[in-house]
């Protein structure tokens, strides 16, 4: 059992009429995912040559999508999923890093591909009654080993580019085992999907269902945005457990919605992607039975999904900020210092990870690759990757460790991670813009540009980033500036910046 495919398979012949996924057009079995994924990789089989290349997975969240993701981890290439509303320039620059072997795609997303030349693309729904070719299939299989990439996971870039994180199969399953260990996850666990499959928190769901026999059950969107009707669709399904962002998780909050409603099955509430407000958990620990298990988890997309997690058992006030907690299992974290010695209690300093989760790094990017990815500073005496995560971190008296602040331009918005300087790339292109930054106002979650040259109507900045960017990154609020003030060194003084918010 060295590959995902082979607990995929496991979990078949054990579980075979357990929902897999259901989305809000079908309801998809183990036997039915497995037997539709292979037809998908037979048919890649005959289409790609070699083995380990991208094959990117552009279509709506759906129980589609998922196979055909796995059907491209049976080809023995991996999968690279884009969001079916992605700006078409934002993949173009994707799909310039990877040059993938093909573009899988459904019928919403297929009118979008007809302008990109020179791309391989295929509709999924002449794929699925590929028949399977099982000798294809085996012969794959005895050359795949642990080390080969499942998926790669693009995120915001600063120079405007965005980074594909690779991770292999042995991530995978380390970090998933730890995770359905952790949180006893198992054929009976009915997951409610909120986050999107392009989104690194996915990964944990949808490899639990994998390993475990568990269910899956996409949540529609409406339901967040008009979410009266969300507990009676959780209760309909009986959903046990949610992995969601934070702010997923606030809408319940500040809509009131457990006054008059109660989750009748939900015992297992996991959250994670950005800093989770303490005022709304209170509400939903105040409004669900004592006996619900709340856990904060925290990483980014190069620990494959988590490198630390707190287990919530004990009472916080709605102003004191949550603990990310301590290391997972056979997961390692160094708090280093500037002079890379580690920080002591109440000392900030970097969080930096070491172990089996680390992502293999960018693809097609060595030089961010060289620069997060690096030797272990106190390991002096043979090769020891470590990952930098730029997040600034101190323990507290219980030993936990604490997030403080980015140590770069990067933030957590909307449960997404986003490198402001991707954002200003594509602000400074517009006509009428001489200089720009952008900064997050932490207070009102928004993303605040400031600009000189023209002063342009918001519906104009709006308009020409839209084609570049994607909703979750726009500025939320956009000031004119006569001069943008500098400091002594000529750079864009950043600071000043964040006191005129």
């Amino acid at each position: 059992m060295f590959t995902i495919l082979d607990y995929l398979e496991e979990s078949a012949r054990k579980v075979p009429q357990n929902v897999f996924c259901e989305d809000f057009k079908e309801s998809v079995s183990f036997k039915e995912f497995t037997a539709k994924s292979k037809a998908v990789g037979t048919y890649l089989i005959e289409r790609v040559e070699g083995k380990n290349r991208p094959i990117v997975v552009w279509m709506d969240n759906t129980a589609q999508s998922w196979i055909a993701m796995i059907g491209a981890v049976y080809s023995g290439n991996f999968y690279v999923p884009v969001d079916a509303n992605m700006p078409v320039e934002r993949v173009k620059n994707i799909l310039s890093t990877l040059s993938p072997a093909a573009i899988l795609v459904d019928t919403k997303c297929q009118p979008k591909v007809e302008g990109l030349a020179g791309q391989t693309v295929y509709c999924i729904d002449g794929i699925l009654d590929t028949s399977v070719d099982d000798n294809a299939l085996a012969k794959v299989r005895r050359e795949m080993i642990d080390t080969d990439p499942v998926y790669a996971l693009f995120t915001s870039g600063s120079t405007g580019a965005p980074k594909g994180t690779i991770v292999n199969h042995a991530s995978v399953i380390k970090y998933t085992q730890w995770y359905t260990s952790e949180f006893n996850i198992d054929e009976k666990t009915i997951f409610g999907s909120q986050t999107p499959f392009y989104f690194s928190m996915s990964v944990a769901t949808m490899f639990s269902v994998i390993i475990t026999g568990a269910s899956l059950i996409v949540i529609p969107k409406q339901y967040f945005t008009f979410p009266a009707k969300l507990v009676d669709f959780m209760n309909d399904k009986k959903i046990n457990t949610i992995y969601w962002v934070p702010s997923a998780m606030k809408i319940v909050a500040n809509y009131d919605i457990l006054k008059d409603k109660e989750f009748y099955y939900l015992k297992k509430v996991l959250f994670c992607g950005e800093v989770m407000p303490t005022k709304q958990l209170n509400y939903w620990r105040t409004h669900m039975p004592k006996d619900t298990l709340f856990a904060n988890l925290y990483g980014p997309t190069e620990t494959t999904d988590v490198a630390a997690f707190y287990i919530v058992d004990r009472e916080f006030r709605d102003d004191e900020p949550l603990p990310i907690g301590i290391p997972c299992r056979n997961c390692s974290i160094l708090v280093l210092k500037d002079d890379n010695t580690i920080a002591r209690q109440d000392e900030e300093g970097e969080l930096c990870v070491r172990g089996s989760f680390l992502a293999c790094g960018y693809y097609n990017n060595w030089e961010k690759t060289s620069d997060a990815f690096v030797q272990n500073p106190l390991n002096t005496a043979f090769p020891e990757t470590i990952y930098r995560t730029g997040d600034i971190v101190k323990h507290n008296e219980y030993g936990e460790i604490m997030y403080l602040t980015r140590k770069d331009f990067q933030i957590k918005h909307q449960g997404y991670r986003i490198e402001l300087g991707e954002i200003e790339v594509a602000v400074s292109a517009m006509d009428g813009i001489h200089e720009c930054a952008c900064i997050y106002d932490d207070i009102n979650e928004i993303i605040v540009l400031f600009y000189t040259g023209e002063e342009l109507s918001s519906k104009y900045i709006l308009d020409g980033i839209k084609e570049r960017l994607p909703k979750y990154m726009y500025p939320g609020k956009q000031l004119h500036l006569d001069k943008m003030p500098h400091n002594a060194n000529g750079k864009i003084d950043r600071l000043k910046l964040k006191q005129c918010l």
